[in-house]
């Protein structure tokens, strides 16, 4: 067992940047659409309030942690069917 979690380390590495990756894109589309701006302010903005900053952080933690739990589901899935083992035991 010990073997498929190592095995399994680059399919976690490399699921968990796509997944980076995708919920960065998926941030900047929501935000674009709530807010009309590019990009989501980040707390060292002065010229936005805390309201807004805030309200973008939830959002990038909210997406991000949807996304990595599926891409981590979908790795680990992808891996079971693979190998047979489950990566997580």
């Amino acid at each position: 067992m010990n073997g498929a979690k190592l095995a399994y380390r680059p399919i976690g590495l490399a699921s968990g940047v796509l997944g980076g990756v995708l919920a960065g894109a998926i941030v900047k589309r929501v935000w674009k659409k709530v807010s009309g701006e590019d990009d989501a302010p980040d707390a060292l903005q002065a010229e936005y309030p805390w309201k807004e900053v805030l309200l973008a952080a939830a959002l990038q933690g909210m997406v991000f942690a949807v996304v990595k739990a599926a891409a981590d589901r979908g790795g680990a899935v992808a891996f079971q069917r693979l190998t047979g083992y489950w990566p997580g035991d």
